[in-house]
């Protein structure tokens, strides 16, 4: 029998000894051997549940019993579960977490950690819920040359996006009916400001290219300022809009941003709607790969923590498995603003300044509206072309 515990009895929590007692039979028969919930730890008591006689309240029960062998961090937040994580490989027990902002911001010191103990740190559940990213990128692509990594990341904002293209809602009204049905929180920055998406990206990013660039140095934009006008406009440009997080390395310098982008039809990204998520990988050998699910959810992310579970304790006697992210430098980073594309800009008039430097094809050309798309050019210079306020958004 294999002890395991349990870290915080959310959403995702609560989902994992779901599935693990499920699944039970099927997992046993998988990893040699029965996987055993021996503690749940939470602040909160769980009277009316049936695993309420797990529950502990002090981290230190788990760290002390030589008996656990793993640990999921579900908690959520960066302290203390990054203090947790650490505590418990430093006391030999193997940890996998769906915690994308400790894995985001902490990953390589963690794997460092892991490798130090002998024990592994897993986190396929970090990055687009229950579909498969972590290990077909960072194992099964390891062959190939990967340039570029672009991502629908995030459900809550792919829906209201959704609901502004196909029912011509506002950006107000779809996101209370996103709160209304569950997609998004009462505090929905996270999620609409980008800082999600972000970081995602850069865990993306580190597993891609092993180069890593710092979430605070991604520039993130969310979608609070996505207008019904710039739906429409979109359309009439044969694109959609969607909150894209973008990776791209060229020769040895990576550039990462988070932004809406106007995502044209014939790229496989157009057509994510709703809650679901895509990334999107392209690698010298095998061209475009794409991947595709709910990004999000009780049991879909569940499902992920359990997968890395199993993984972990099929090989508990081979702890020196690959971490591939160990391997991760960090990045020499080229900013976004220099990254060149093709850009879509939207004026409330027409500008003073001429176009021509930007090659501009005019979409729209009204009373109140004065939109563009350019050719191949980037932020910086367009900045310094205009003196006007203007919204910009990247081409895909």
């Amino acid at each position: 029998m294999i002890n395991i515990a349990i870290l915080g009895f959310g959403v995702v929590g609560s989902g994992t000894a779901e599935v693990l007692t499920q699944n039970a039979a099927l997992i046993s028969e998988r990893v040699g051997d029965d996987i055993n919930i021996k503690y749940i730890l939470d602040l909160r008591d769980f009277p009316d549940s049936p695993f309420a006689d797990k529950i502990v309240h002090d981290i230190n029960v788990i760290l002390e019993d030589p008996e656990v062998r793993i640990c999921a961090e579900l908690m959520g937040g960066s302290h203390p579960a990054f203090e947790f994580s650490a505590s418990a490989m430093k006391a030999g027990k193997s940890v996998v977490t769906s915690n994308k902002e400790v894995v985001a911001n902490f990953g390589p010191e963690l794997l460092k950690i892991a490798e130090e103990n002998g024990v592994r740190y897993l986190f396929e559940a970090s990055v687009g819920g229950g579909i498969p990213v972590i290990h077909p990128i960072g194992n099964c692509l390891t062959a190939n040359d990967i340039t570029e990594v672009n991502g629908i990341l995030n459900g809550t904002t792919n829906y209201i996006l959704t609901q502004m293209i196909n029912e011509g809602k506002d950006f107000a009204t779809a996101l209370a009916e996103a709160q209304e049905k569950g997609y998004a929180e009462r505090d929905p920055s996270a999620d609409v400001d980008g800082i999600d998406t972000c970081r995602k990206i850069a865990i993306l990013s580190a597993i891609a290219f092993g180069s890593l660039v710092p979430p605070d140095q991604i520039r993130t934009e969310g979608i609070r300022n996505v207008t019904l006008r710039d739906v429409e406009l979109a359309k009439k440009f044969g694109a959609s809009i969607k909150l894209i997080g973008k990776a791209v390395r060229t020769g040895n310098k990576v550039s990462a941003c988070v932004g809406p982008m106007l995502v044209r039809s014939t790229c496989p990204l157009a057509n994510i709607s709703d809650v679901y998520n895509g990334i999107l990988v392209n690698g010298n050998a095998i061209g475009d790969v794409m991947f595709y699910g709910r990004g999000a959810g009780k049991l879909p992310t569940a499902s992920a923590v359990v997968s890395d579970i199993i993984e972990i304790a099929a090989y508990l006697d081979h702890p020196n498995a690959v971490n591939v992210w160990g391997r991760v430098d960090a990045a020499d980073i080229l900013p976004a603003d220099k990254l060149p594309s093709r850009w879509y800009l939207r004026f409330d008039k027409k500008p003073n300044h001429c176009l021509c430097m930007l090659d501009a094809e005019v979409l729209e050309d009204s009373e109140d509206c004065y939109a563009v798309i350019t050719g191949e050019v980037n932020l910086l210079e367009i900045g310094i072309t205009l003196s006007e306020s203007f919204t910009a958004m990247r081409i895909l």
